[in-house]
């Protein structure tokens, strides 16, 4: 343990000097092929790390040509065991910065190898592919024991404007025990089950409304394939669409080998996405986040009640191992139980994840409200986490048991201020090594646009703040500064 202290000790103060951090080699044959628990392990050190995108960041005097923060995990939780600014300057990664890449526009991890480290998978929706302007691409970083050794093109826009890389999440769909990426472009999601190769398939398509799809993964139908969830809408013309929709992969069942369409939710538009078992039956269920309708045509009440969509409302459709239950549960900020008052522009559960923070067996939902005013403060924003039970996230009586965290709470390191955006983005990762998971919130407006991210123990206050100035990475004031993208 002194060892690993030490050495990201002297990997935090190199980072501080803007000096470049050495890339380590390749993987030794000989380590296990069985991939940890940990998701986000990138050095194999047994603590969650934390990647931080930053689309808006300057590179080499390239405006939003971007890059990720890679904040290391480890006895104390982020912050004093290194981090790692990855650019496409740095040494490995394929491409060059350029203006309006928006490198790290979406992050996620994954083992895309047979390593016990994991891989980092970096969209860059801005990215000119030739002569197509903004085709977009995706780069997979793979970890080693110093953090990080080569990398390859996943994929590459097919068009102008394609945007490939504007969201993106990893699962295995095709059931082959290895890792596959779905990737979000413009109106349209693609796939690759090989991410060694920048080889996509259309997955689908429709009319997004210039907007990322919102992607979450679980098994919903408990056949043992994990099904990828899409939320899309669009209010320009010619139509209104607006969908939740469920993707399975058959290997030469009815969909012949490729993705078909399971289950849908027309009508209805969510922001954000999260799978969990809240009522811990076994059955993956499904939380939509800002949850409203768009079009009133063929289904009522799409997102539960209409009035419980004030200021944010969550709806969530349970699992029972067939698939999803139509009828389940919708809250906002008016039920019983839940802290506060729903008002317009809360956006109560813009952002969501899911974890079992308590370890009673029951997935507790965490929803962020980054336009809540705090006080008179407007736009200081909130994280609610909402605890599972035997009945989900209410209870038999329609009531949830949560709790609300912002920069005024006790315990929550700095002062909320006036559209700080504290729970723009959330993830959850044990970055302190206690078997718990802990939470990260996403305040992109901190400081003036500066940005930050703050990680609490096991979903509860205390824990510690990042962000460029304390990392010694350089600042970038921008809609999407540091904080709004975290990779899960």
């Amino acid at each position: 343990m002194r060892t690993r202290v030490l050495a990201a000790a002297a990997a935090t103060a190199l980072a501080a000097t803007g000096l470049a951090v050495p890339l380590a080699t390749s993987a030794a044959a000989s380590e296990p092929t069985e991939p940890p628990p940990l998701t986000s392990d990138f050095n194999g050190d047994g603590y969650a790390d934390l990647a931080v995108g930053v689309p808006s960041g300057t590179v080499d005097g390239k405006a939003r040509a971007g890059y990720v923060s890679v904040v290391f995990g480890g006895e104390y939780g982020l912050g004093p065991h290194g981090v790692r600014r990855v650019t496409q300057a740095t040494v490995e990664v394929p491409g060059t910065p350029e203006a309006g890449d928006r490198f790290g526009g979406a992050v996620t991890t994954a083992y895309v190898n047979a390593d016990r480290y994991a891989d980092l998978v970096i969209g860059a929706p801005g990215e000119d592919i030739g002569t197509k302007k903004d085709a977009g691409s995706v780069t997979v970083l793979y970890g080693t024991g110093d953090g990080f050794a080569t990398a390859n093109t996943a994929a590459r826009g097919d068009a102008t404007g394609a945007a490939y890389g504007n969201a993106l999440v990893a699962a295995d769909f095709t059931g082959d025990k290895k890792t596959d990426l779905a990737i979000g472009a413009k109106d349209k999601v693609v796939y690759n089950s090989k991410p060694g190769a920048a080889t996509t398939g259309l997955l689908m398509d429709d009319r997004m409304g210039g907007r990322a799809p919102v992607m979450t993964t679980g098994d919903f139908d408990e056949d043992g394939l994990t099904e990828l969830a899409v939320a899309f809408y669009t209010e320009s013309e010619p139509y209104i669409r607006s969908h939740v929709q469920l993707f399975r992969y058959d290997r030469g069942g009815d969909f012949e080998g490729d993705f078909g369409l399971t289950w849908s939710s027309d009508n209805s538009a969510a922001n954000s996405l999260a799978a969990g078992d809240f009522n811990g039956d076994g059955h993956d269920d499904l939380a939509l986040g800002n949850c409203r309708e768009i079009a009133d045509e063929n289904i009522d009440d799409p997102c539960g009640p209409e009035e419980l969509t004030k200021g944010g409302g969550i709806h969530i459709h349970y699992g029972d191992g067939d698939g999803l239950v139509w009828k389940g549960q919708t809250l906002n900020q008016d039920t019983p139980g839940v802290p506060g008052a729903a008002e317009p522009g809360d956006d109560f559960g813009n952002a969501l994840t899911a974890a079992d923070f308590d370890g009673d067996g029951h997935d507790d939902l965490v929803a962020g409200a980054p336009g809540e005013a705090v006080g008179s403060t407007k736009g200081a924003g909130s994280v609610t986490v909402l605890r599972g039970g035997p009945q989900g996230i209410l209870d038999a009586a329609g009531a949830a048991r949560a709790t609300t965290y912002h920069q005024n709470s006790p315990g929550i390191l700095g002062v909320a201020q006036k559209d700080d955006a504290f729970g723009t983005a959330l993830t959850v990762g044990d970055h302190d090594g206690d078997g718990r998971p802990d939470l990260s919130v996403g305040a992109p407006g901190e400081d003036a646009s500066t940005g930050g991210v703050w990680d609490l123990p096991s979903g509860a206050a205390g824990g510690s703040v990042i962000n460029p100035n304390t990392l010694g990475l350089p600042a970038s004031s921008d809609p999407t500064a540091y904080g709004a993208v975290l990779g899960r």
